[in-house]
């Protein structure tokens, strides 16, 4: 036990201080290479490393790893955006292109189902904070799941919005029920209330006291019975997303959480919540 915690600290120290001294995160071999390891690195579920009793040195660095590969994603989704809108025939027929493309039609799917089991209708009007460039939660979900919902997608870079909205320009039904705002979601209030289900993305807050902030936020202005969608992480895990405990999500119900295994495809456990009534 003790070997294998003092193992993978070595590791998250040296792809720390590899990663933390590049020159750019702007996607090339070797970013991609180290990220890579780093994903490989925290992916093991069956293990007895308690996070929380990892040496302090390593407890420090662990947001700072969860921000830089945050900003590498944001490259890495900007860039596949701008190919796919750049392609003569239209982009949402060569998705698969972005290399995570599976994993993100896994995810969907199973916060399609616990979406479902959790609410007596479908949903009409679906919010999800944090869109990027590559919504593809809210393209998934609307093309394969949700034939007649419309999203909204908050994000607060314009380029973001600008790039997503492209991707969806050239299909019709889509670009009609998918909607960009741009804008910070702590400047967002009444317009929260019109939302059944509000989606929270992994990377929105990258430390723990900004996450929890905007969860806040949600709850101040939520419709009291709506539902709150986020991404957490469990385990080792945790140096790649915030993890969200439920004592966090105070005035709401949680009604489900579900931490994925290394057979589902993905990284992200899923957390699903009732706003309580006021």
């Amino acid at each position: 036990m003790a070997c294998q915690k003092a193992h993978f600290e070595n590791q998250i120290l040296d792809l720390y201080n590899k990663i933390s001294n590049l020159k750019s995160l702007k996607p090339s071999k070797i970013v991609d290479i180290l990220f890579q390891q780093l994903v490989s690195t925290c992916l093991p579920t069956e293990t007895n490393i308690d996070v929380e009793k990892l040496c302090p040195k390593i407890q420090d660095i662990r947001t700072n790893i969860i921000k830089l590969r945050s900003e590498a994603i944001g490259y890495s989704e900007e860039h596949f955006s701008t190919v796919l809108g750049s392609l003569e025939d239209n982009p949402l027929h060569r998705l698969d292109i972005y290399p995570y493309y599976t994993n993100y039609l896994k995810l969907s799917k199973v916060e399609f189902d616990l979406l479902m089991l959790h609410t007596s209708h479908v949903p009409t009007k679906i919010a999800f904070v944090g869109s990027g460039s590559l919504p593809f939660t809210s393209i998934i979900l609307a093309k394969f799941h949700l034939p007649k919902t419309t999203f909204h997608n908050f994000d607060i870079d314009p380029r973001a919005n600008s790039l997503a909205s492209q991707l969806l320009s050239r299909d019709p039904d889509l670009f009609s029920r998918i909607i960009f705002h741009t804008m910070d979601i702590l400047d967002a209030s009444e317009v929260l209330r019109d939302y059944e289900v509000i989606f929270l993305a992994s990377l929105v807050g990258v430390d723990r006291e900004a996450k929890i902030k905007v969860i806040e936020h949600l709850e101040k202005h939520m419709a009291p019975g709506a539902l709150l969608m986020l991404r957490s992480a469990k385990g080792l895990r945790a140096f790649l997303y915030i993890d969200v405990d439920p004592c966090d999500l105070r005035g709401f119900e949680v009604l489900e959480t579900y931490h994925p295994s290394l057979s589902d495809g993905f990284v992200n456990s899923v957390m699903v919540a009732r706003k309580l009534s006021n």
